[in-house]
């Protein structure tokens, strides 16, 4: 039974990887979850220079998921390159780096510093604001989505995947402004804007105010997304939000992603992975499926 996949060139044992910023850069995880059984681990964003993040309070539950507003808090390339990286050459995963920045040249920065480093794939998190847009994600604007996906693939030596939000009116246009610029993998969905107020102190739940809604009620939008993008690009994609379980997993597969990752799960079931990898396993024993990659697409 076959459940290797292939990325832009790079072979993943099975399809599930950890979705970033739920995951760390597995240190955390490490002692739940046996590293050595995920395809990839992909680490939280990474930028030029160590970022504080937002004030707190910055998490908060919601009805079928949870809302965060970290602000993409990370101890910046050099840190990252001292501690997480050799951490995680001592398992046999492949490592893909989330990138995070404000402009253009803060990512090409970065993926500078990694392109003579021992990692597999760069994950660019095009939902960051754009400082010189006035604050608007680059995501957001298709235009902004093909320029920064060419410049950061004239300093990439390992493929780049990039990461497109779902604010957006229309998921294909960015889709297919990455594809244009030269992206080798796209990964979907990032968390979509909402809020919460709490009634009690009259006040927001968080101190941003919005933030990024995900778990289990985005799904069915997730699903909906990468099924639009895979018949809208030729450019492999990497489908997340709100997978929980096997079954989830499978249906994005189903829907056209050659790849999952898994976010939120990981908060409140650490081998959430390690089982979703079981099920798919278990599930393709009992319908005699002998390889994984004749369900990815298989819903037209």
């Amino acid at each position: 039974m076959n459940m290797k996949v292939q990325i832009a060139g790079v072979e993943l044992k099975n399809p599930v990887m950890t979705a970033s910023g739920t995951f760390g850069s597995g240190q955390e995880y490490s002692e739940f979850v046996d590293l050595n059984a995920l395809g990839a681990v992909v680490t939280k964003g990474v930028a030029n220079v160590p970022w504080p993040g937002n004030p707190t309070p910055r998490i908060t539950e919601t009805y079928g998921g949870m809302l965060n507003a970290i602000g993409l808090q990370n101890p910046g390339i050099d840190v990252f390159c001292r501690r997480d990286i050799p951490f995680l050459k001592k398992y046999d995963t492949k490592i893909i780096v989330n990138v995070c920045g404000k402009t253009t040249e803060d990512y090409c920065e970065v993926v500078e510093r990694l392109a003579d480093e021992p990692v597999d794939m760069l994950e660019i998190n095009i939902s960051c604001p754009n400082v010189k847009e006035g604050g608007i994600a680059f995501g957001q604007d298709p235009k902004a989505v093909e320029a920064i996906t060419a410049a950061v693939k004239k300093k990439a030596r390992q493929p780049v995947i990039m990461k497109l939000s779902p604010n957006v009116a229309d998921i294909t246009e960015t889709a297919r402004a990455a594809e244009a610029g030269g992206a080798d993998v796209l990964s979907l969905i990032n968390t979509l804007t909402g809020m919460k107020i709490d009634i009690n102190r009259r006040t927001f739940a968080l101190a941003n105010k919005t933030g990024g809604m995900s778990g289990p009620a985005i799904k069915p939008i997730a699903v909906r997304m990468v099924y639009q993008t895979a018949q809208a690009v030729k450019l492999p994609i990497i489908g997340m939000g709100g997978i929980q379980s096997a079954e989830d997993a499978l249906e994005f597969l189903m829907a056209g992603a050659t790849a999952v990752s898994v976010g939120t799960a990981n908060f409140h079931n650490p081998c959430a992975t390690i089982e979703i990898i079981e099920g798919m396993r278990q599930f393709m024993e009992d319908k005699g499926v002998k390889d994984i990659r004749t369900l990815i697409g298989a819903v037209r």
